[in-house]
């Protein structure tokens, strides 16, 4: 007597009225895990993979599914009651792999069925990526570049065809153009059909007998560019300019692929970017932070005049409005923001100090309030 075989609910591990999905999302899990290319010479999986594959093929239709509620699996294998639980025929006709390509092309790269059957349709074309370096400015107001570049795009000479001027390709008699032959093969479970790539074409459907001399029967020829890039006002470090169909030549008809340029910043010497806000340092004398002045402050956009107040501490951070980077949508900018530092005077003469000495002997202890307060809160 053959092996009880086991509730197809259960070698899915879904409940009886799981949806349609559900059984799906279970049946691609478990085919993955057990499928024989991931196990190799483990009979075991396969044994599972095959009786997953029973399984799905009757939960997957909705009349086999009805059957096999109704009637378990007599329902659904007529030699089952005759055999008293043997798997028989297994499944009634052939189970064709082809019909899994949705599933299996995710999991293998289109071995099975369906990803095979697509090298003869319209293929896109392969994107490509590269880095452009601009300066602080450029990146910040937006340039125009130049970028080199190789790239695969059609034969000119055969238009792609692949085949000699005066010649076209012939369908092959081997796969009748579909580019891919079924094999079938007799086992206990019943006839299984596998479909693979046509030996005779290389899955293309089309024999070039006189071969384009330029592209070699390819279609496709790699070609030097030289392609022009906007670079838009304000992009930031790391974002990517996409120029569509710029990139490889597709198959088959297919649009060509993109060209993605990843932008790098060159580092400021003064200047330091977060979004679209600018940062940097500004030294001034001890003069002009006691008495406050007119100071001279750098920006992307030149040097502007700002009155900081008399009595400005070091650390002291000043804003200036829409002296940033303008913002890449094309609304506003950002703010330029300034930290000042008061620099020490170095290599004083004598008279220097002497004087330092007279003024420093004229100030009181209200005149120091940060120095009071730390004072102040150390005696506590």
């Amino acid at each position: 007597m053959a092996d009880q075989k086991r509730d197809y609910y259960e070698v899915l591990g879904v409940q009886k009225g799981a949806s349609d999905p559900e059984i799906k999302k279970a049946y691609r899990k478990l085919a993955k895990e057990n499928h024989p290319d991931l196990n190799p010479g483990d009979a075991a999986a396969e044994a599972r993979f095959k009786e997953i594959n029973e399984a799905y093929e009757i939960l997957s239709d909705s009349d086999k599914r009805a059957r096999y509620d109704q009637f378990g699996f007599a329902g659904v294998d007529p030699n089952y009651a005759a055999q008293n639980g043997g798997y028989g025929g297994g499944f009634d006709g052939a189970f064709d792999f082809g019909d899994l390509g949705d599933i299996f092309g995710s999991f293998f790269g289109g071995g099975f069925g369906g990803g095979t059957r697509s090298r003869t349709g319209p293929q896109r074309g392969e994107s490509l990526r590269m880095s452009q370096t601009v300066t602080f400015e450029e990146a910040a107001f937006g340039c125009e570049k130049e970028v080199s570049l190789e790239r695969v795009e059609q034969c000119e000479t055969c238009k792609g065809t692949g085949a000699a001027p005066g010649t076209s390709p012939e369908t092959c008699s081997n796969c009748g153009g579909t580019g891919t032959v079924q094999q079938r093969r007799q086992t206990p479970m019943g006839v299984f059909a596998t479909t693979s790539p046509c030996p005779r074409c290389g899955g293309k459907g089309k024999i070039v007998s006189t071969p384009c001399k330029d592209c070699g029967g390819n279609g496709q020829v790699r070609r030097r560019r030289t392609v022009k890039v906007s670079i838009p006002a304000g992009i930031d470090n790391g974002q990517i300019i996409s120029l569509r169909g710029q990139g490889n030549a597709g198959k088959n008809g297919g649009p060509a692929g993109d060209l993605q340029i990843v932008v790098t910043i060159q580092p400021h010497q003064l200047f330091r970017r977060d979004g679209s806000d600018v940062y940097c340092d500004a030294p001034i004398t001890f003069t002009q932070a006691v008495l406050g002045g007119e100071l001279e402050i750098p920006t992307i956009d030149g040097k502007v005049k700002y009155d900081i107040p008399e009595g400005t501490q070091t650390g002291t951070t000043f804003r200036l409005r829409s002296k940033g980077i303008p913002n890449v949508n094309g609304r506003g900018r950002g703010d330029q923001f300034v930290t000042v530092h008061i620099e020490t005077p170095r290599n004083l003469t004598r008279e220097q100090k002497d004087a330092l000495r007279k003024f420093s002997d004229t100030l009181k202890e209200s005149n120091y309030k940060e120095r009071k307060s730390f004072f102040d809160m150390f005696k506590k």
